[in-house]
């Protein structure tokens, strides 16, 4: 089975108000080190791993990861190619999560050259008293700059990512965000609603009530209107949050949402494969002290946990098969169309999926958030067992997808 490789680049300009992502702003003199140590983790992971792994997607995600030059990320990708089999060429995703605002025409061409082939925009809005409220440091220009550049540079797949549900956020005001984010002709969009995290100054504004909360019908209204609008401009949603056009699905985030394996590597980076869940030391400094060629080994790491580690590694934990199989749920109800198939169930785990689950999927099927499709052409009809099936979210299911995860959650 293909790996996906995901790179945590933790650098910001600016840390935005609801962000609650591992990131770091003012530590940019960092930058060069942090690379180095980005290619010696690869290094020492594939060094306590047999053979080539297979990759099929790459994701730079922060953070800020469009701070870093093309050279730099040049320089990763290269060690990369060095260590990972990464024959299929033409079938591998790059992405590249950016700000508007740190990019410039050169600097995309510079990351096109580089290997890059996917970009994501975190644009969150159209409206500057939104940005600026965000604390974003970008504004709507720099975004029709941005959008222009990264198709003068050779980027054939762009992703706008947009956030709904804003304190005092009206819903004509989202439906002006959405149709403006549509006429500029992305691939892909990623619609998110604001969630007020504890530690964050938007969670220390409303706990004084100096923000409003969230209102969560109005921000169903607007997901709902989303939805409908999207698709009747040729945008599949195949995922709660996100929309694409015939071809354009995120595969690196599909290989999530499908429970199959992943590397992570850089600060706060986490990775699951072989039943085996890491994560890494959070600290930028710290984690390049730990990446130092010269810096021995941690004794707490356990080699045959079959997980390839590194000297950043900080926790391991090892799945029981029945964590696999909730967590195999929780994340592939998330995809709208696709849902978990008893085919795909039964091939993984060797158990049927009703078995497993019957009682709670069909409580949910009773109560409108879950539907079963048949799926005929499955392994389960070819090998005798029936009718395959396709459990997956209702319409209504889609606005309160969170009651659903948490059935699958527990002993």
């Amino acid at each position: 089975m293909a790996y996906s490789l995901y790179f945590h680049i933790p650098f910001c300009t600016h840390r935005c108000a609801y962000c609650d992502f591992n990131t770091y702003a003012g530590q940019e003199r960092l930058i060069p080190a942090y690379v180095e140590a980005l290619c010696n983790e690869v290094r020492c992971v594939v060094a306590s791993w047999p053979g080539r792994l297979p990759v099929h997607t790459i994701f730079f995600g922060g953070g800020t990861p469009s701070l870093l030059t093309p050279s730099q990320f040049e320089h990763i990708l290269q060690t990369v190619r060095d260590h990972f089999d990464l024959s299929n060429q033409s079938d591998l995703e790059t992405s590249l999560e950016a700000n508007p605002g740190t990019v410039t025409l050169d600097s995309l061409r510079g990351l096109r050259r580089a290997g890059l082939n996917r970009i994501s925009f975190g644009v969150q809005s159209f409206h500057p008293g939104e940005l600026r409220q965000l604390e974003r440091i970008h504004d709507p220009f720099d975004v029709l700059n941005a959008v222009s550049w990264v198709r003068l540079a050779g980027f054939e797949n762009l992703n706008l990512d947009l956030i709904y549900g804003l304190p005092e956020q009206s819903l004509a005001r989202w439906q002006a965000n959405v149709k403006h984010a549509v006429e500029l002709a992305p691939q892909h969009l990623s619609l998110y609603a604001l969630t007020i995290e504890q530690g964050t100054p938007y969670g220390r504004w409303a706990a004084h009530g100096l923000v409003p909360l969230p209102d969560p019908d109005l921000a169903a209204d607007m997901y709902e209107w989303a939805s409908e609008y999207l698709e009747g401009r040729g945008y599949e949603q195949y995922e709660i949050s996100n929309w694409a056009r015939p071809g354009y699905r995120c595969r690196h985030n599909l290989q999530y949402w499908r429970n199959q394996p992943y590397l992570g590597f850089g600060a706060g980076a986490h990775g699951c494969a072989n039943c085996t869940r890491i994560s890494d030391v959070l600290r930028i400094k710290t984690y390049i002290d730990r990446l130092n060629p010269d810096s021995p080994f941690p004794d707490y790491l356990i080699p045959d946990y079959l997980f390839p580690l590194s000297p950043a590694t900080v926790t391991q934990t090892r799945l029981t098969p029945f964590v696999e199989m909730q967590e195999t749920m929780m994340l592939g109800l998330r995809l709208t169309q696709e849902g978990v198939s008893t085919d795909a169930f039964h091939q993984r785990f060797g158990q049927d999926l009703m078995a497993v689950f019957g009682k709670e999927i069909n409580e949910l099927v009773g109560l409108g958030l879950l539907e079963q499709t048949p799926s005929p052409t499955g392994t389960c009809a070819r090998k005798g067992r029936g009718v395959g099936v396709r459990v997956r979210l209702t319409r209504r299911g889609r606005l309160l997808g969170n009651q659903v995860f948490m059935r699958f959650v527990g002993d």
